[in-house]
C-alpha cells in the first residue's frame, strides 16, 4: 500500500470484487474512500478497507445489500473486521440465535414460522433470518466448530418456508429459479420463491448448479416471464455463463443476475437486484401481466 492509502483498482483485487461494485457502494451506502490527498483521488484507508471486508463477506453470506452496509458502517474505526459484528439486538432474533446453538429444533422453527406468518417472507428474511445466519457463521470462527449449527438452520428455515402456499397451475408458475452453474447456495432463491409465493406468483425451482444449457433449454420448454439466476461466490459467478439465458426463446421479459457473486460487466438485458425486496419489486409486474 503506498503512503497516500489503497487506490480503488487495488481494493478491488485485494477484495475480489469488481470496481464498478466498490464504486456503486460508495454511491448508494458511502463505503468508499475517505482519505484525501490535494490533486489526488481520494484513497482507501485501513478503517475503509475494513469496512469493505465486512460487507463482502456479509453480501456474501446473503444479506441484503444496504443491511451490510448499514452493520458495516456501525463499527468504529480501528476495530477489527468480526468486532462490527455486534451480536444481534431484536428479542426473536437473540431467541432464535440461542436455539440454534442448542440445535433446538421445534423453537427454531416456532420461532420462524412465527416471523414469516406474522410478518411476511421479505420482512423474516431481512430482520430475523439473514440477522442470525451471520451471528452463527460470525461464532464459526476461527475453527468453524459449529458447521452442523448452520445446516440444521439452514433446513429449519426451508422447512418454514416451503409451507409458505404456492399458487397452482401451469400459468403460474411463470418464474424460472437456478443457481449459476457451479453454484449450490439454494437458500436465498427459496425465501424469493416463497415471497413470490405470498404474492400469488409461483415458480420454478431448479436448484443448485444449473448448467447454462440446461437452463436455456428449460426456459424454451417453459416459456417463463422472468428468470433469476443466484451466484454466492466469485467463482461461480462468470457472466459468459448468461449468454445462452440470454439466446433463448421465447426470451423472458426479466432476466436477473442475483447475488453477490457476479462479475462485470454483465451481459445488456441482464437486471442485477440489489436484494430480495428489489427482486420481488422486479419480477411481480412481468410475472403478473395478464398477456404471458
Amino acid at each position: 500500500m503506498s503512503e497516500y492509502g489503497r487506490s480503488v483498482g487495488e481494493v478491488a483485487r485485494r477484495l475480489g470484487v469488481a470496481v464498478t461494485t466498490l464504486r456503486t457502494w460508495h454511491q448508494r451506502y458511502g463505503l468508499g474512500p475517505s482519505e484525501h490527498v490535494a490533486h489526488r483521488h481520494r484513497r482507501y484507508t485501513p478503517d475503509d478497507v475494513a469496512r469493505l471486508e465486512v460487507m463482502c463477506r456479509l453480501t456474501t453470506e446473503g444479506v441484503p445489500a444496504h443491511e451490510a452496509a448499514r452493520i458495516a458502517l456501525a463499527g468504529l474505526p480501528g476495530e477489527p473486521a468480526p468486532a462490527r459484528l455486534a451480536p444481534v439486538a431484536d428479542p426473536s432474533a437473540r431467541g432464535l440465535t440461542v436455539a440454534a446453538v442448542r440445535l433446538d429444533m421445534p423453537a427454531m422453527l416456532s420461532t420462524i414460522a412465527s416471523a414469516v406468518r406474522g410478518r411476511g417472507v421479505v420482512y423474516a428474511w431481512d430482520h430475523l433470518l439473514c440477522p442470525v445466519l451471520v451471528e452463527v457463521a460470525r461464532r464459526q470462527e476461527p475453527d468453524h466448530h459449529m458447521i452442523e449449527v448452520e445446516h440444521l438452520l439452514s433446513r429449519c428455515i426451508l422447512e418454514v418456508l416451503w409451507t409458505v402456499p404456492r399458487p397452482f397451475g401451469a400459468s403460474a408458475a411463470r418464474t424460472l429459479l437456478a443457481c449459476a452453474a457451479e453454484e449450490q447456495h439454494t437458500l436465498p432463491l427459496e425465501a424469493l420463491a416463497a415471497a413470490l409465493a405470498e404474492q400469488g406468483c409461483g415458480s420454478r425451482m431448479l436448484g443448485a448448479r444449473v448448467p447454462p444449457l440446461a437452463l436455456a433449454d428449460a426456459i424454451r420448454r417453459t416459456g417463463p416471464a422472468a428468470v433469476f439466476i443466484w451466484s454466492q461466490f466469485t467463482p461461480t459467478g462468470d457472466p459468459a455463463q448468461l449468454e445462452p439465458v440470454l439466446a433463448a426463446r421465447p426470451r423472458p421479459a426479466l432476466i436477473a443476475a442475483v447475488g453477490p457473486g457476479w462479475g462485470d460487466p454483465l451481459p445488456r438485458g441482464v437486471s442485477r437486484p440489489a436484494d430480495l425486496s428489489d427482486a420481488l419489486r422486479l419480477a411481480l409486474p412481468v410475472t403478473t401481466r395478464r398477456d404471458h
